[in-house]
């Protein structure tokens, strides 16, 4: 068996040792919330439903109608895809499995009475919450860049969606010739090869539609943070002339009507498109809840369950929590996060002992021209003594190369992925 079906078999498995779903013994009316529908909320919500054989209740609170993915939205900006194609309906999973859709926000959480109020004004009550949501962009780190993203001259497009197709038209247009900037923050921040992935969908567009204009990464970073030598590698041989990467490079404000971007160190820097990426922590109601302790950014959590280690009977799962080693802030981890947390509220529920040895597994696939892809993958085993995921060694590792039959893959992944979650 190829390594990378084996990986594909244990992300859907899981590796979470359940087994004899049908005798649940989950009291009756017992509730679990779900807030957010991400990769990681809209998997919790059915694997919760799924593992308890439909006996537990499931809500899930997500605002919107239907779940846009941020893993491959780049290449909507390279114009080969659009919107509809990362897009999928949150109703199959009201239809296939039950999961009962609250489209509004839960706008706080009393942990000790075991409510969430919506911002709409109800409150719903919860045995168990599975709390995914996501990152809160830290506009306030770079000054200025607020008041310009409110207006739309300064995006960052890094939540999937409407930010997305705004960028595209922007990149459109923009004159052949002119200059197309990315501010990447310091690590830790979600998806790290993602915005290297970005620089390089944006050079596939402007070497076919404006082979004038330039794409100038600006990282905060010493180096490429994921699959440099393939990144550095795909720039050199597919867009000589076209990307420039300079490393060490932190932006602290823009200045919107100039063009230009503020660098802590170093003349200011002027473009026709400018694409800022904020420092993020933890999602706003984490951090309003309190739970977002580790330098005030990150939840930490137990990570046998995903519970919180502040408040009891919330789990929190996805981009939110705080890393363990070599664990990566990616949709198909925060897929993996669902399974081990929705397995273990079961247990929970239903008085069982909770698997002592969970497996998560990763892939990531970027897209360096409009069908090569590079990926990166591996296994994380829970270590009972350290009490935290590690790598398992030998798991994964990188591409030898870029080339198209990685892009079949990547699609595959995205449709196997979004299927697991909502269908």
């Amino acid at each position: 068996m190829q390594r990378r079906e084996w990986l594909a078999g244990a992300a859907a498995l899981g590796g979470l040792g359940l087994a004899g779903c049908a005798s649940v013994g989950v009291p009756g009316k017992t509730r679990v919330l779900v807030v957010g529908g991400g990769y990681g909320g809209a998997t919790a919500a059915k694997y919760v439903r799924l593992f308890s054989n439909y006996t537990v209740d499931v809500v899930l609170v997500e605002p919107n109608e239907n779940f846009v993915s941020c893993p491959i939205s780049n290449v909507v900006l390279g114009g080969t895809r659009t919107m509809a194609d990362i897009t999928r309906p949150y109703s199959t999973l009201e239809k296939n499995h039950g999961v009962r859709i609250v489209r509004d926000m839960v706008a706080s959480i009393d942990p000790a009475k075991k409510v969430a109020t919506l911002a709409s004004g109800p409150t719903i009550a919860y045995d168990k919450m599975i709390l995914a949501p996501g990152i809160d962009l830290q506009f306030d780190t770079v000054e200025g860049l607020r008041a310009a993203n409110a207006d739309g001259r300064v995006l960052h497009a890094w939540k999937a969606g409407a930010e997305t197709a705004a960028l595209r038209r922007q990149l459109e247009a923009m004159p052949d010739g002119g200059v197309y900037v990315l501010s990447i923050p310091l690590a830790p921040y979600r998806c790290p090869p993602g915005t290297y992935e970005r620089a390089c969908q944006v050079a596939s567009y402007f070497k076919s539609a404006k082979p004038r204009s330039k794409v100038l990464v600006l990282d905060a970073n010493p180096d490429v943070t994921s699959k440099g030598p393939l990144f550095k590698k795909a720039w050199a041989d597919l867009y000589p002339g076209i990307v420039e990467y300079r490393s060490g490079q932190k932006v602290v404000g823009v200045d919107a009507a100039r063009k230009t971007l503020k660098l802590e160190v170093g003349d200011d820097v002027r473009g026709d498109v400018l694409n800022v990426v904020p420092q993020q922590r933890a999602g706003l109601l984490a951090v309003q809840t309190g739970l977002a302790t580790a330098n005030a950014r990150w939840c930490p959590v137990d990570y046998l369950t995903f519970e919180s280690t502040v408040a009891k009977d919330i789990h929190v799962i996805g981009d939110s929590i705080l890393l363990a080693p070599a664990m990566p802030k990616s949709g198909h981890m925060a897929n993996s996060h669902a399974k081990v947390a929705a397995a273990a509220v079961v247990a929970r529920l239903a008085g069982w002992p909770v698997n002592p040895a969970p497996m998560l597994t990763n892939t990531c696939y970027s897209f360096v021209d409009a069908s090569r892809v590079v990926h990166v993958a591996s296994v994380h085993a829970y270590d009972p003594v350290d009490k935290t995921f590690k790598t398992v060694p030998g798991s994964g590792g990188l591409s030898p190369a870029a080339n198209e039959k990685e892009g079949l893959y990547a699609w595959n992944w995205a449709r196997t992925i979004w299927s697991d979650m909502l269908v």
